[in-house]
């Protein structure tokens, strides 16, 4: 089974960061075991153990990997007794620390789970989009996806949620209530709405397999210019299509150039990254992937560009990994103006890997460079054309985001001053 990824990870640790090439499934236990000896590693703490440090033998890809340092790490975890799967957990995470790559980590059951359904682009639950209100403190929709159970329904932008399944959220945080509204595709869910003009009222919704929009985009007339500005807000599996989709929609009505703002987005499947830079370039090398023996892959457009009018690429701080995989080919190959503040800087390559008992193991397996032969990792991307923002203005913008691609927005102000 071999099924793309992403993978992430900020600074404070509160959502992983990164690009992402496979997620891998299958035995790893300690190969030339007597069938009994197997058996009872595999029903021991210590089978999760062992198959990290199997992954991490046979494919990180670390600068200062010391083999023989690690099979004594492999000795010294194995000749320890776990009470439980939580503290084998512990014990993994620690001799993770020990190589020094944050991007290398172990996943629980949990984490894994929630990192799946995430880089797959898909989701069950209701489908809305929703926000704790910050002047009545109530979860407030922003609004309901297309085609979801919520849309369906009738539930409209600015619905109030007073309940979920008969419990109040005037209790819950955004990220409590959001966990409840999930679920198993199929199951209903109860919920207490208001409205002003209409007042209370309850609703009944069915959980689906929804498709989460991973860009948004519209047509904004600039003076003389009409331009397509498109957000993008991860590399999800589908990302790519809807990509597509929104080039060609506004092409249709008549851009004559574009912005594209990857500005805060983390990164994901690495070959998203590829599939959208050659709908925007025409030849030219994409981005070059080392693997730990040294062999060099290299991803270039394929002549298939969906249009070649006039390019704009937002980047800031927390653009990272397949953000900088895109905006470093877009600039290198002089096909697009990239303006704002350095990226992030995270130019290594991992695979996800599912864990015989649920859990995961993210492991760095590659790095990455520029067309140019630039290093991204710790350096990232410097800007053609460096626009800063002050705190308050940052500040401003993350609180009210329907603020960014607008004239209260400098970074994408120049980003059109720019275009050609």
């Amino acid at each position: 089974m071999n099924q793309p990824l992403n993978l992430r990870f900020s600074l404070p640790s509160l959502f992983w960061r990164g690009t992402i090439a496979t997620l891998t499934t299958g035995s790893l236990l300690a190969p030339g075991l007597t069938p009994a000896a197997k058996a009872t590693l595999e029903e021991s703490p210590k089978a999760v153990i062992d198959e990290v440090w199997q992954l991490v033998n046979q494919k990180y890809a670390g600068k200062n990997f010391n083999q023989n340092e690690w099979q004594a790490t492999r000795q010294e975890l194995l000749s320890k007794d776990y009470a439980s799967r939580e503290q084998a957990y512990s014990a993994i995470e620690q001799a993770l620390e020990e190589l020094g790559d944050p991007y290398t980590r172990f996943l629980d059951p949990e984490a894994f789970k929630n990192l799946s359904n995430q880089t797959s682009g898909e989701l069950s639950g209701i489908g809305a989009r929703l926000k704790i209100d910050q002047k009545n403190k109530l979860l407030t929709v922003v609004s309901p996806l297309e085609n979801s159970p919520a849309s369906k329904a009738g539930i409209k932008a600015g619905d109030r949620i007073l309940a979920i399944n008969g419990q109040l959220t005037s209790l819950m945080s955004l990220e409590q209530a959001t966990e409840i509204l999930r679920g198993k595709s199929g199951t209903d869910v109860n919920l207490r709405l208001s409205r002003p003009g209409k007042g209370k009222f309850n609703v009944t919704l069915t959980r689906a397999q929804i498709e989460v929009p991973a860009l948004s985009y519209s047509l904004k007339k600039e003076n003389q210019k009409r331009v397509g500005y498109i957000q993008l807000k991860e590399f999800s599996s589908h990302a790519a299509e809807q990509m597509k989709q929104a080039i060609q929609n506004l092409k249709q009505k008549n851009a004559n150039a574009f912005v594209l703002d990857l500005r805060d987005n983390p990164g994901g499947l690495l070959l998203s990254g590829v599939e959208i830079a050659r709908m925007w370039m025409e030849n030219g090398k994409i981005v070059s992937i080392v693997n730990r023996e040294g062999s060099d892959r290299q991803f270039s457009a394929n002549n298939k560009a969906l249009t070649e009018l006039p390019l704009a690429v937002l980047i800031d701080g927390q653009s990272a990994s397949a953000s900088e995989i895109l905006a470093g080919a877009l600039k290198d190959s002089g096909r697009a103006q990239v303006v704002g503040t350095r990226t992030y800087g995270k130019g290594t390559v991992q695979s996800v890997n599912s864990l015989s008992d649920g859990s995961g193991l993210a492991v760095t397996i590659a790095r990455f460079y520029s067309p140019s032969g630039t290093p991204i990792n710790q350096r990232g991307i410097k800007p053609d054309v460096a626009v800063d923002l002050s705190t308050a203005k940052r500040q401003r913008l993350k609180a009210n985001p329907s603020l960014l691609g607008t004239e209260n927005d400098p970074q994408y102000e120049r980003a059109v001053r720019v275009l050609k």
